[in-house]
């Protein structure tokens, strides 16, 4: 795993049993985005770099008809393009809630856990 959590040389299936895959590439402005919003919203992925493993990219370009087009986050066998940050925290809710850390749950999915860092303000 390299300093973006991204797994290298992992072999390329739909996300079995209940997992998430984030393929991205170094440099994408949206990929940023939406990796940021999935660490506030405590969804765990799996982030695959596409330019450093070639069946990724093969992946994607099977799931978006010939082109690179990232982010591009598969959940439970369900691929999405260029996905919210709240698209695929709805499908993690159906598809794995297990992937939900529990901050994401009890604060509702705020941005930034504003209700987490309050209630652990006020003791709660």
């Amino acid at each position: 795993m390299d300093d973006h959590g991204t797994v290298k040389g992992r072999p390329m299936a739909e996300s079995e049993g209940g997992e998430a895959v984030f393929y991205w590439r170094p440099g994408c402005p949206f990929c940023h985005v939406l990796d940021a919003g999935l660490r506030r919203a405590g969804v765990e992925v799996t982030r695959v770099d596409i330019w450093a493993d070639p069946r990724a990219a093969a992946e994607v370009r099977s799931i978006t008809g010939g082109d690179e087009t990232v982010p591009t986050v598969v959940v439970g066998g369900s691929a999405m393009v260029n996905p919210s940050t709240s698209q695929v925290v709805a499908a993690v809710r159906e598809h794995a809630p297990h992937l939900l850390r529990a901050t994401e749950e009890t604060s509702g999915g705020d941005r930034g856990g504003s209700r987490s860092w309050l209630a652990r303000l006020l003791g709660g």
